[in-house]
C-alpha cells in the first residue's frame, strides 16, 4: 500500500524537517518542536473549556477540561498526549482534544502529565492515573458519567493510557469503559518489521524513537514491567479498545500486536488500520485522512461506551 497522497507529497519536507532530538538534552528538544509548533488561526468552539490543576498522588497535575455543548450528562475522556514522553503540552494537542469532544461527544480532560527525563517512569503514567482517579471521583461536576469512563491518548501517551488501564484495574481503580489508542507506543522492541521498513524516511526516526524510550524508561530490566511495555501484561479483564494504527509507522508492528493480544485476551477491540497514515498522521490537521481518521475513531469510541 502507497502512502496517502498527500501525505506523499508532504513527506520529505516533513522527514528531513523532524530535529536530531536523540543529540539534544529533553529542554533543548522541547524548545526546538515548541519553536515549531504552528496555533490554529481559529481555535474549534467548544461549550466551556477551563484549565486547572488536581491533586496528584505525588505532584499537582494541571489538566484542560473540555466539556462542548451537548445534553449530558456525557461520557468522559481522560486523554494523554503524545511527544515521546519528553515534549508536548496542552496546547500542541488543543485542537485535537477539541475535536474529539465534539465529534464522540465527550468531556475531555486532557492531562499535562510531567515530561521525561527530568522526571523518568513511571512518573507520567501515575499523573495519567491519577487524573482518571479524580475524573472518576468528580464525573458529576465535570457533566460526565462515570459508567462511560475512558482514557485516551496518541504516541506515548497511548502507552499511557493502556498502563493506566492497566493500573485501574490492578489497583481497584476506577472502573474503565474504554481505551482509545492512538499509534501507541506499546513495547521497547526495535527490530520489528515496520521499524525496518519505515524506521527512516518516514518522520519519527528510529533513533528518535529509541530516544524516547531512553529519556523515559532508561533502565533496560524497568522497560519488562507491564506498566512500561503493556504488551508484556496479563491483558485479561481489560477494557474494551479503539485501536487506530498507521501503516507507514515504525510503531505498527506494536500497536498491531497489542490489538491481537487485547483480542486474545477476550478484550473487545475495533481496529482501524489507515494503511497510508504515518506516525503522528492524526494531529496533522491539514491531511484530509486526519479527520476521517477522527471521525471514525470517535465514532468506534462513542459506539464502544454505549454497550
Amino acid at each position: 500500500m502507497s502512502l496517502d497522497p498527500q501525505i506523499a507529497g508532504l513527506i520529505q519536507q516533513l522527514d528531513s524537517g523532524f530535529p536530531p532530538v536523540h543529540e539534544m538534552t529533553g529542554a533543548e528538544a522541547r524548545a526546538v518542536i515548541q519553536s515549531r509548533l504552528v496555533p490554529a488561526a481559529r481555535s474549534e468552539s467548544v461549550g466551556i473549556v477551563t484549565d486547572r490543576t488536581i491533586a496528584g498522588a505525588e505532584v499537582p497535575v494541571p489538566v484542560r477540561v473540555y466539556r462542548p455543548d451537548a445534553a449530558g450528562p456525557l461520557p468522559i475522556l481522560v486523554y494523554a498526549h503524545g511527544g515521546g514522553f519528553v515534549f508536548c503540552n496542552l496546547d500542541s494537542h488543543d485542537g485535537l482534544c477539541r475535536n474529539l469532544a465534539n465529534l464522540v461527544p465527550a468531556v475531555v480532560v486532557s492531562v499535562a502529565y510531567r515530561l521525561a527525563p527530568e522526571n523518568s517512569w513511571p512518573a507520567a503514567a501515575e499523573d495519567v492515573y491519577a487524573v482518571a482517579c479524580w475524573a472518576s471521583d468528580h464525573a458529576a461536576a465535570l457533566g460526565g458519567d462515570t459508567r462511560r469512563l475512558a482514557v485516551g491518548g496518541d504516541s506515548a501517551g497511548g502507552n499511557l493510557a493502556a498502563v493506566t488501564a492497566l493500573m485501574a484495574r490492578d489497583r481497584g481503580g476506577p472502573a474503565l469503559a474504554g481505551q482509545l489508542l492512538l499509534y501507541p507506543v506499546i513495547a521497547a522492541d526495535f527490530d520489528t518489521a515496520s521499524y525496518r521498513l519505515y524506521g527512516q524516511g518516514y518522520y519519527n526516526p528510529k533513533p528518535a524513537l529509541q530516544w524516547y524510550w531512553d529519556c523515559y524508561v532508561p533502565a533496560a530490566d524497568d522497560r519488562l514491567h507491564p506498566y512500561a511495555s503493556p504488551l508484556r501484561a496479563d491483558l485479561r479483564a481489560m477494557p474494551p479498545a479503539v485501536v487506530v494504527i498507521a501503516g507507514h509507522d515504525p510503531l505498527r508492528d506494536e500497536g498491531l500486536a497489542f490489538d491481537a493480544a487485547l483480542e486474545a485476551a477476550g478484550v473487545s477491540t475495533v481496529l482501524l488500520h489507515y494503511e497510508g497514515g504515518i506516525h503522528g498522521f492524526m494531529t496533522m490537521p491539514i491531511l484530509d485522512l486526519a479527520h476521517r481518521a477522527r471521525k471514525a475513531a470517535s465514532a468506534a469510541l462513542a459506539d464502544l461506551l454505549l454497550r
